[in-house]
Order: C-alpha cells, then sequence, then structure tokens
C-alpha cells in the first residue's frame, strides 16, 4: 500500500486517493511552474491509509452505526455524535506503515532543506474542491507543526477534523455519504508569512460574478485570519484582458485595518504553535502588498484560472524570509460563476392608503421602518433595512445612504442629489413630496413604490410585491446603442451585466465626493494648510504617499473600475462638473470656492477648467484620465467636457487637455463635448469641427431653454422634456451631427422618465440613448414595442 505520495506526483487524476486539495497541489506542481506558479514542497498521506486507519478495531462501523439516523438540525444530537466519533478517532494509534512512512517523508525534506522544518499539516477530503462543493473550511489545518511526533499528531486530529460538526452537516446538507469520503493530510514546507504577507484571490468579482478581474485579499501574518474573516485585509482588484496585454492595470483598491496578524510561536511545547499579535498603527496605515506584487499574483490567478478553464478560489502567502508568492490552494468557485444573471421588474400585490406621494426615482420597491431625520446632524440614527424620510439630501448624507431600503424627500426633482444617489445604490426613492416629514409617521413600517409609473408612493404598512425576473438574452433588438449612465464605481460590475453598450456617462462627481472627500486645491496647497485640516485630509490619504497622490490614484482607481466593468465597449467620462456651492462640501473647499447667488449658471465647467484659481486642480482629472489609458490599459475611456459656452472656451479647454497629453486623436483619444446650453445647438456646426461627436444634457438643456430651476419642487410641472422648443433644439442638435458625420447620444435624464420622448429620439436619428441602470430594462421593452407601431401624436410633435 501506497501510505504517503510526494505533491510532485500527483494530478487531478488522484482525487479519490488524495483529495482534491491535494490533488490540486500536485497538479499545479507538475504543469504550472513554467507559469512561475511556486508550491511549497511537500507529500500527502492516502485515502487507502485513512481506511486502514478506520478498519483498526472496526472504527469505521462504529462511526457509521452513531451517524445512522442521525438528524443535523437538531444542534444537540449533532454536537454528541461529533464530539464521540473525534474521541474515538484522537484515540486510535496510526497504523505502524503510516507512522514510519509519515517520519521517513519528513526527514527526507529537512534533509533538503538542510534544517529542520516547520510544516503546514492542511485537510484533503475526496469529496472537496469539488465545482459544485467547495467543502471549503470544512475540515482543519494545523501551522508551524514542527518534529515527527507533532507531525504524526497532526495528521490524527485532522482524520478527527472529518467528524467536525460543521463538516457532518456539510455532507449531509449536500448529499454526500459519510462512509464514502475519505481524508487525505498534506503536509509542505512552513511558509514564512507571519514574517510577510498572505490571503486570498479570487479569478472573478465575488460580489457580482464578474470574470475579468481578479480580486485579492491581503494582510499581514498567516493567512489564516483573512480565510476565517478575522481581519479586515487590503482588496485589490487587477484587470485580467489589459494586463494581459502587459499594462499594468490595478483598477481598485481598498485599505483594510489589518489590526491583527497571526505568526509563529517560538515555543511550541504547550501546543500552541502559533499566536496573534497587533499590527503597528504605522503598518496598518499602509497597503501590505507593492504595486509588482499584486500584478504578479493576478498573473499567477490568470494562469490557474486559464489551466483549470473555470474561476478559482487560491490561497496564497508571501515569504518574509526568501520574498517569494507561494500558492498554498487553488480550488473552483462555487457560488457567483454558477449564478445566472437576471433582470428584474417589480409590482404591487396589492394597495394601501398613500402618506405621501412624489416623482419616483427607479422602479423597484422597499419596505421598512420610517425613520424621519430632520437634517444630517442626525444621520446616525438611520438603521440599516430603514426608510430615510428627509427634507433633502446632500453629498453630507452619503454615508449612511446606503443603509436605506428606500429614500424620501420633501423636496427635490428628478435630478436631485438623492434620486441620483438612489439611482446609483438601486434602492427605490420618491423625491418632492412635499410633506413627508410631516405626514409619515416616525417608526412605522411603509412601501415605497417606484414600480407605478412617474409617481411614487408611499404606503402605510408592509404591502405584498412581486419581482419577476428576464433573461438578458430575450431583450429584443433597437436600431439605437443603448448607454449606461454610472456615477459609483462600485455599482459598476453589477450595472455591466444588464444588456448595453457602454458608458453615455460616467460622472466624476460621486468618485471626488463619497471616494476622495478632499477639494483638489486643499490638495496641492495641503503644506500650507492649518493643522486641523492638514489631519483631516491625512486621515482620508491614508495608504498613499501625499494628498496629491491620493485625489489622482482614488480619481483614476474609479475611472478604471467603470473603465474595465464594460471593457471593450466605450466609456464616456465626463470630467467634473461640479457647482461652487457643492465643491464647497469637500474638506478645504470653502476656502476656495465663491459664494455665488446662481451656482448653476456660475463657475462650472469648461470656464472653470481654465481659470487660473482652478487649473492646477484641472490637471490632476488629466493625470488620472492618461493613468488609465495609458498605464492601466484602459483605451476604451473617452473624455467628455460638460457646459462648454462658447467657441473661446472650448478652444481654451482643449488647448489645456493637450498640455495634459490629452490631444484629440493621439492614441485613439475621442473628445466628445456636452450639448446642453441652446448657445450649443445655434453654433453646433462650429463646436462639432473641434469634437469628436455632442451627448445631449437634457436636463441643463431644458432648464435653459424653458428658464425653469430644475431642483425646485415650485415649478417643476414646468420642467418638460417634451416641450415643443426642447425638442426644437434636440432635432437640431441631432441634424447637426447627422450633417457633420459625428455621433451624437443623450445623457440627460429624459429618455430614462419618457419612454415617448425615447421613441422619439430613435426617430429622429439619435445615435445612442444612456439610461439610468434602474430604467435599461423598461425602456429598452418599451422602445422596441413602440418602434414597431405607428408614432404617436405627442411622439411625431
Amino acid at each position: 500500500m501506497d501510505y504517503i505520495l510526494p505533491l510532485e506526483s500527483l494530478s487531478m487524476q488522484d482525487i479519490t486517493r488524495v483529495g482534491g486539495k491535494n490533488a490540486s497541489l500536485g497538479e499545479m506542481l507538475r504543469h504550472l511552474a513554467a507559469a512561475g506558479v511556486r508550491v511549497p514542497e511537500g507529500f500527502a498521506t492516502t485515502a487507502e491509509a485513512y481506511r486502514e486507519f478506520l478498519a483498526q478495531g472496526g472504527l469505521d462501523r462504529r462511526i457509521a452505526e452513531r451517524l445512522a439516523g442521525l438528524e443535523v438540525a437538531d444542534v444537540s444530537a449533532l454536537s454528541a455524535a461529533g464530539r464521540d466519533i473525534r474521541g474515538w478517532i484522537l484515540a486510535t494509534p496510526l497504523p505502524l506503515g503510516l507512522e514510519a512512512a509519515i517520519r521517513q517523508a519528513y526527514a527526507r525534506l529537512c534533509t533538503q532543506a538542510g534544517r529542520e522544518l516547520s510544516c503546514a499539516v492542511r485537510s484533503s477530503a475526496t469529496a472537496e474542491d469539488l465545482p459544485q462543493a467547495s467543502f471549503a473550511g470544512q475540515q482543519e489545518t494545523f501551522l508551524n507543526v514542527r518534529g515527527a511526533d507533532h507531525l504524526i499528531n497532526a495528521v490524527r486530529r485532522c482524520y478527527a477534523s472529518l467528524y467536525n460538526d460543521r463538516a457532518i452537516a456539510y455532507r449531509a446538507h449536500h448529499g454526500f455519504d459519510h462512509a464514502a469520503v475519505a481524508l487525505s493530510a498534506g503536509i509542505q514546507r512552513m511558509v514564512r508569512a507571519d514574517l510577510g504577507v498572505a490571503g486570498v484571490m479570487f479569478t472573478l468579482d465575488t460580489e457580482s460574478g464578474f470574470t475579468d478581474v481578479v480580486l485579492i485579499n491581503a494582510a499581514y501574518g498567516l493567512g489564516e485570519t483573512v480565510v476565517q474573516g478575522a481581519v479586515n485585509p487590503d482588496e485589490y482588484w487587477v484587470h485580467k484582458p489589459t494586463l494581459a496585454r502587459g499594462f499594468r492595470p490595478i483598477v481598485r483598491r481598498r485599505l483594510g485595518e489589518k489590526a491583527v496578524r497571526l505568526v509563529c510561536a517560538d515555543d511550541t511545547a504547550m501546543g500552541q504553535t502559533t499566536r496573534r499579535e497587533e499590527v503597528p498603527a504605522t503598518e496598518r496605515a499602509r497597503f501590505c502588498l507593492s504595486d509588482d506584487q499584486v500584478l504578479e499574483l493576478a498573473r499567477l490567478g490568470m494562469a490557474i484560472e486559464a489551466h483549470y478553464g473555470r474561476p478559482m478560489d487560491i490561497e496564497w502567502a508571501h515569504d518574509g524570509e526568501d520574498g517569494r508568492l507561494y500558492i498554498l490552494q487553488a480550488r473552483p468557485e462555487t457560488v457567483k460563476s454558477r449564478a445566472a444573471a437576471v433582470l428584474e421588474r417589480y409590482r404591487l400585490r396589492e394597495r394601501g392608503r398613500v402618506l405621501a406621494s412624489g416623482r419616483a426615482i427607479g422602479s423597484r420597491i422597499g419596505l421598512g421602518r420610517a425613520r424621519v431625520i430632520p437634517t444630517a446632524a442626525h444621520m446616525q440614527a438611520l438603521q440599516p433595512g430603514e426608510v430615510l424620510v428627509t427634507g433633502m439630501t446632500d453629498p453630507d448624507w452619503e454615508p449612511v445612504m446606503k443603509r436605506a431600503a428606500a429614500i424620501v424627500t420633501d423636496r427635490g426633482g428628478r435630478t436631485c442629489h438623492a434620486a441620483i444617489v438612489a439611482r446609483e445604490l438601486g434602492v427605490p426613492a420618491v423625491v418632492g413630496t412635499g410633506e413627508a416629514t410631516r405626514t409619515i409617521p416616525d417608526g412605522t413600517e411603509v412601501t415605497v413604490s417606484c414600480a407605478e409609473g412617474e409617481e411614487g408612493k408611499v404606503y402605510a404598512g408592509r404591502l405584498a410585491f412581486e419581482r419577476v425576473e428576464i433573461e438578458p438574452q430575450a431583450m429584443p433588438p433597437l436600431p439605437v446603442k443603448i448607454m449606461l449612465n454610472l456615477a459609483n464605481p462600485e455599482q459598476a460590475f453589477h450595472h455591466a451585466l444588464l444588456p448595453n453598450d457602454g458608458v453615455g456617462l460616467a460622472r466624476l462627481e460621486f468618485i471626488i465626493n463619497a471616494e476622495i472627500g478632499i477639494h483638489p486645491c486643499a490638495a496641492l496647497d495641503y503644506a500650507r494648510l492649518p493643522e486641523e485640516l492638514q489631519a483631516a485630509i491625512r486621515e482620508r490619504s491614508l495608504g498613499y504617499a501625499d494628498p496629491v497622490a491620493f485625489y489622482v490614484g482614488k480619481l483614476a482607481e474609479g475611472i478604471a473600475t467603470i473603465a474595465a466593468a464594460f471593457w471593450p465597449k466605450p466609456v464616456i467620462v465626463r470630467l467634473s462638473d461640479f457647482k461652487s456651492n457643492e465643491y464647497a462640501h469637500l474638506i478645504g473647499g470653502e476656502r476656495y470656492e465663491p459664494q455665488e447667488e446662481n451656482p448653476m449658471l456660475g463657475f462650472r465647467g469648461a470656464g472653470r477648467y481654465v481659470h487660473p484659481r482652478f487649473r492646477p486642480a484641472f490637471d490632476l482629472e488629466c493625470r488620472a484620465i492618461r493613468r488609465v489609458r495609458e498605464e492601466m490599459g484602459l483605451a476604451n475611456v473617452e473624455v467628455m467636457l460638460p457646459f462648454v459656452r462658447t467657441l473661446a472656451e472650448a478652444d481654451a479647454v482643449l488647448a489645456a487637455l493637450a498640455e495634459n497629453g490629452l490631444r484629440r486623436g493621439q492614441q485613439g483619444l475621442r473628445l466628445i463635448m456636452m450639448c446642453e446650453i441652446p448657445s450649443n445647438v445655434l453654433s453646433a456646426a462650429d463646436f462639432l469641427q473641434r469634437f469628436d461627436g455632442f451627448s445631449i444634457g437634457s436636463n441643463d438643456l431644458t432648464q435653459l431653454t424653458l428658464g425653469v430651476d430644475r431642483d425646485s419642487e415650485l415649478v417643476a410641472a414646468s420642467f418638460d422634456e417634451r416641450d415643443p422648443a426642447v425638442k426644437r433644439l434636440l432635432a437640431m442638435a441631432i441634424e447637426a451631427c447627422r450633417q457633420a458625420g459625428k455621433t451624437i447620444g443623450i445623457c440627460g435624464q429624459a429618455p430614462s422618465d419618457h419612454p415617448d420622448l425615447a421613441a422619439w429620439l430613435a426617430r429622429a436619428g439619435i445615435t445612442s440613448l444612456s439610461l439610468n441602470p434602474d430604467t435599461v430594462l423598461d425602456t429598452w421593452l418599451t422602445l422596441a414595442q413602440a418602434l414597431h407601431e405607428p408614432a404617436s401624436p405627442r411622439e411625431a410633435g
């Protein structure tokens, strides 16, 4: 009998002999060394050895009898059975042949290393690491095991761990016969990650199932803290297609607390082979992997995924002694890779008393306890799953808005802050109710419905509703491109699963406000700021070399995340279009922003970019765009300029872009101009000589054509993109682009809110419609139907 087998002799054909984990280690040793995949040397005990062990004294029969008829839902019975079986196993000596083979194999490892080795002993069951069931974490791992006697004891403890309570229950729930599962112990040289870094990586995004990225989690010390969720690790996302082309696409990173690390114990005489220690504050405040290490790990992950032909869940470690990266485990990812992407629609199944109504944002339905909060000073009162009810939100509210099941405001129109954030979060919102804070009692259960058309309603009580799923493949073809409006990079991978032709509007304002939070001029002037402001900026920019590196880095990462999600489809990035009152909310912002009576018509857009007081800040945005396109290889990013009032402004900002290395046509760069001011339409032919196309901003174009404040509920009834004057300007812009042979899209709110206008635009010859993600399905289906029918009188108007 083969009691042990060297890892390098194994392959995936040996799962029945050494389990999925050990078979995979052997597979990588044999086939992936040329790709740079390093696996620590070692050996595995065999399933035959395990079965011989259980056959001693009829132990296998006793186990079968003890588990017969066991109801794993009965926690007390499960615990008693597991405790009995583990006790029997630990009291049974290993067969003499197995013990001798382990001692000999360990001695060979030590001889090769020239010293007595510490080893990692990991459990590998013959029914684990399968595509349909990972069995991850069901059995035990023992680290820093030194000496043959301790090694033999660790193997026996691995055997016992096959009958942990959780492992017994897992097999029962997945329909595996306990007696059919054998255990192999994998013994490997210990990688000294206690002196380095370790963690886990997945070759897809675990939240969305998006497959074009590698997600890496990393923390100081041995990787068990990351695997067990005992530490908040650093996170990195790397874009696979552009990495394969030689670029450096770390598209996103998040600094974790990394408060503790697991290290090897110096004195293992008491049976404690590892211990936890606090990580010094200076180490916690920086990322634990260099960019080169992140990219090397991602390449290893891609090589492993390519070899196995499926998304993988991989444990890795960086040895602090030899400085190398090692792969400790590789198993199939079994959750997101099997989830089918579906689209959804909502419908109420009953009605109730209406407490408030206003403009519906999105098309979902949300239920929860109403929490009426008068000002942002009290926003921490909002608990997860509650419905936020307030007068109106601004960017100060964003830290808690993600907790909300729905959002209801007294004031604001369809393009107000609450509406924009709700769309990005995918939660329903009803804005501009005028009275919700008075008519909705605090603490009562409510239903917020945005599934009934343009009017959203807040009903008393929790009403029944249904959610219908639609397969994206079933979407009908359209004669226009359907693109998305996006702002929040965290939602990009999810929204990329929608049917789409790219991103027609990627807003920078959310990234600057939520991810950065610092006024760009304050980042540039950091050394001259008061200590109080410097402290706030240092706190925000932890993990980066300085505030400017933080500002450019986070902005580039936000853009890159959106660009990677939709690559290689075009992603049109609109440069920042904050108004002065919005910029003032950022850290240090009040020092740099003017007090304006009408910020909507003031210091914004292209005129701001070239003004001496903002030009250095504009240069930071250009640096971020260049990094995404040139260093990360995401050349699908196109640049869009907002609020260009005159041809002189256009020329000035184009010159500023060129000075920053962003010249139209260079390296395929396309420059788009927002068509959102009547002057843009009236001088369209001249503007189009300078740009590759227009993107209509229907919100501002309607506001400036009709003289209506789009954020005022008092005149909201007059704000209508379907007004004949607005439609005349839209038709003129479309015709001008057609005459010039340029593309024209629309990225304003109009086609998302008015399917009849979307149909009119399609018939008028618009190139693309850029929609909010929550309206894509309804607008797509409605538009497909409308375009197969004669135009209605309103559409034809």
